[in-house]
């Protein structure tokens, strides 16, 4: 429901631009882009198709958000931990929230280890947390690295004074670095929607719209007063930056390769944003550009959330700018979560050595490396852009067919990612092609003894692990063809080809009539969807 509950208020802005286009600062000789300039508009951002026109924000909210308020962010860092404590020990009555100062004692004694909660929780709720954290220290006048430290220390303070069980190794880096990726695109989302010369109905539909999105900054503008004062600028920190929003719904319909596993259909949505401007001559503040994506489904079996992809630059360099062609290279953070479940079960075979009935999990909340982006557009009836990154995996998540305890059936791991994509604009954005493929190699290096029949051990299998010793190739590749029927309405269709292959070290296990020694499994899955995809 979290998941779904995001993705629907990350909208909102987007719709208010659309539906309200009032909302643009009147001083047009701030703005990139007015309606003169459509020419110019078309050679600068390709064949994105803006909500609204850029407009740089105006100096006095600049000057009046760069003004931090250190003990107001730690109070509420601290705050928002005892909140969280109280609701998980008196609402939900959770064994892990009954602390006391020996279970605090323990925690520094016994010191980190993996945990073995869901990956979504793991991968994805603990990242969000981590974003509440971060956000404390944005909406107190810190920028992205500095807030980073609020996301550190209030991670830490969890897991080291909030809950019985042992510090999280996983947690203590996912819910900072992960936090700072959802935070930021949140705070600059929420930064869309206020409006501060706005008021009555419009303007508490704003704040309330800015606290669902972003629950530290709507709640640090209630502690200011800024809820509710009036001013003669919008107060926003980043004005109105090029903004491509596309929002699709349909069908999707999912089988597997190789194994008889039958095929599950249901309804699909996805959502893709696009902010700020990819070829910026040179810049040096994180995630004044990124790309957002999320996949929602309506499956049976299947888990509601599918995909979440961020893509935010952290500094960059334009390295070639010309009528025709543009090209920047920089840094990028990424933050990647696949999910996915059984499609149908079966019944297990001694004789042959079959991938887990899951077909694929993936997340890695903590990435960052080097990309390229280039765009060449010789006129108004063909353009093409396309990007690569290289990046690496600081900390992963990636499905095991083996290791079963409590929640996980994943392995913990690092490694590296490599991904690509070109898209083609045919007839004046008529017609739109996208392919893309994105590959990941996940190393556990540390496993345990598999032979050992662990069963007879009073406390059965170890859990502080990172899982089996393996090495996991994960590779996505998806095409997607898009036709204008009316505006700004596509008939979209497409399809994905998910491929995960782990090789097992130091196992041996029964199949094929005898024992197989270092295993290599294998899975694979197609997805096919037809939607209406709509451009804001």
């Amino acid at each position: 429901m979290k998941s779904f509950l995001i993705s629907i208020i990350l909208l909102l802005p987007l719709f208010i631009c659309a539906q309200n286009p009032q909302i643009v600062e009147l001083d047009t000789d701030l703005s990139p882009c007015d309606s003169t300039q459509s020419s110019r508009c078309s050679q600068e951002y390709g064949f994105r198709h803006l909500v609204t026109n850029p407009v740089l924000p105006d100096s006095v909210d600049v000057l009046r958000h760069k003004q931090k308020h250190f003990w107001r962010a730690g109070a509420e860092t601290v705050g928002f931990n005892v909140g969280l404590w109280a609701f998980d020990r008196y609402i939900l009555d959770g064994h892990y929230a009954y602390i006391s100062w020996n279970s605090i004692k323990e925690n520094f004694k016994h010191g980190f280890e993996w945990d073995d909660d869901h990956l979504h929780t793991n991968m994805f709720d603990h990242p969000y947390n981590g974003s509440i954290f971060f956000n404390a220290g944005r909406s107190n006048g810190f920028n992205f690295w500095q807030s980073e430290l609020f996301a550190i220390g209030g991670s830490a303070m969890w897991e080291m004074f909030m809950e019985c069980e042992y510090p999280s190794t996983n947690d203590i880096i996912a819910t900072p670095v992960g936090g700072a990726a959802i935070g930021e695109v949140l705070y600059r989302t929420s930064d869309l929607i206020l409006d501060d010369r706005s008021s009555g109905g419009e303007r508490f539909g704003r704040e309330a719209a800015a606290f669902l999105v972003n629950p530290m900054r709507g709640l640090t503008r209630i502690i200011t007063g800024d809820a509710w004062r009036h001013r003669s600028t919008s107060g926003r920190r980043f004005g109105i930056p090029p903004i491509s929003v596309e929002l699709s719904m349909g069908g999707r319909m999912l089988t597997l390769w190789d194994y008889d596993e039958g095929r599950r259909a249901g309804a699909a949505a996805e959502i893709n944003i696009e902010y700020g401007d990819k070829f910026a001559g040179e810049t040096k503040v994180p995630y004044d550009y990124f790309s957002f994506q999320m996949e929602i489904q309506g499956m049976k079996t299947q888990p509601l959330l599918s995909r979440v992809e961020i893509v935010g630059r952290l500094l960059s360099k334009e390295i070639v700018d010309k009528k025709n062609i543009k090209a920047s290279v920089g840094m990028y953070q990424h933050f990647d979560f696949f999910d996915s479940d059984t499609i149908k079960r079966r019944e297990p075979n001694r004789d042959q050595l079959f991938p887990c009935v899951v077909p694929y999990k993936l997340g890695a909340p903590a990435s960052v490396g080097a990309g390229a982006m280039v765009q060449y557009a010789p006129s108004n009836d063909f353009m093409v852009d396309g990007y690569v990154h290289a990046n690496g995996l600081i900390l992963a998540g990636i499905l095991t067919d083996f290791y079963r305890d409590y929640h996980r059936n994943y392995n913990w791991g690092s490694g590296y990612s490599i991904k690509a994509g070109i898209n083609a604009s045919l007839f004046k954005n008529r017609l739109i092609i996208s392919l893309a493929n994105q590959y990941y190699k996940v190393y556990t290096w540390k496993g345990y003894d598999q032979k050992f029949d662990w069963s007879t051990t009073p406390e059965g299998k170890p859990v502080n692990i990172q899982g089996d010793k393996s090495n996991s190739s994960f590779n996505h590749l998806e095409a997607s063809l898009k036709y204008r029927l009316w505006k700004g309405l596509y008939l979209s269709a497409g399809a994905d080809f998910y491929w995960r292959t782990t090789s097992y070290e130091d196992l041996e296990i029964r199949a094929w009539g005898g024992w197989t020694v270092y295993p290599r499994v294998h899975s694979k899955q197609i997805g096919v969807h037809v939607m209406l995809t709509y451009v804001l």
